[in-house]
């Protein structure tokens, strides 16, 4: 049921049409007598083998995303724990305040990656001036040294880095001319390789033909369909795109140190 499922979710109105565009076109070929026997490999050079390169490099920046999604978490997370245990004295509010921050910076980044709006990318921007601002009242008033300011220093200027890289997948995509090349064959297809399909009824049984037209056509449209739904990992309408809102659907934040498991530090050297 699971594979019947998955399989129903790139079926769509394009592959509806192009079907019964491909059947249609074989009837009309046989009634007109219009028989062809044309080469399959036309179908692999300007169909399938576009189709196939670029569902692998969308699947190779999906799998880039998930890496750059992780590393930015992991140095988020790196960030809260070293404002809740570096600092020799600490405001109470300290710890809450740059998980507040982080929170409020990756859900805008999900809004970036999932909505592309500039108020997203604006808030993301001032969370991380925050996050630098923050570490300065580390170093001026709770007493990290000045080379552990500089190594999580290094973890922001990483989860910068980690965004930067995310956003630059959601903007640039797989080469939009062969995307182009490919929907202009697999829309001439059903039209082009009718007389090959009625060439083939008028060999064997009428059936045939209409079958293998329409085999042809579920097959091709759904790997562009498949190739479609790759193409922005971030977007949701694929099975296998990155799910940046948690397994329930709903927004999830950045996750905090009691989500974690992490029990607050409650030593002696910090003060209120």
């Amino acid at each position: 049921m699971e594979t019947l499922k998955t399989f129903m979710g790139i079926v769509d109105l394009k592959m509806i049409i192009v079907s019964l565009l491909s059947v249609a076109s074989t009837y009309a070929s046989i009634y007109f007598g219009v028989l062809i026997d044309m080469p399959l490999e036309l179908i692999g050079v300007a169909i399938v083998f576009p189709i196939v390169f670029s569902i692998g490099q969308a699947f190779a920046r999906r799998e880039a995303a998930l890496a750059e999604l992780a590393e930015l978490k992991a140095n988020l997370i790196a960030i809260s724990l070293a404002h809740r245990d570096w600092p020799e004295r600490m405001r109470v509010d300290d710890s809450a305040r740059i998980e507040r921050i982080t929170s409020l910076l990756y859900d805008n980044v999900q809004g970036v990656l999932r909505e592309g709006q500039a108020d997203y990318l604006q808030n993301v921007y001032e969370a991380f001036s925050e996050i630098s601002k923050s570490h300065e009242i580390l170093r001026r008033e709770c007493g990290v040294p000045a080379n552990e300011i500089a190594r999580i220093n290094q973890y922001l200027q990483i989860a910068m880095t980690n965004f930067e890289k995310m956003r630059n997948i959601a903007v640039y995509r797989t080469p939009r001319s062969l995307r182009a090349f490919t929907r202009f064959f697999l829309s001439s297809f059903p039209i082009l390789f009718g007389p090959y399909f009625a060439f083939l009824a008028s060999t064997s049984f009428p059936t045939v033909g209409y079958c293998i037209a329409l085999i042809y056509s579920l097959v091709l449209v759904g790997l562009d369909n498949i190739q479609e739904d790759l193409e922005n990992p971030y977007d949701g309408i694929g099975v296998d795109d990155i799910d940046l809102y948690g397994e329930s659907g709903v927004a999830q934040s950045q996750p905090s140190l009691g989500g974690l498991g992490i029990a607050p530090n409650v030593s002696s050297k910090r003060v209120s």
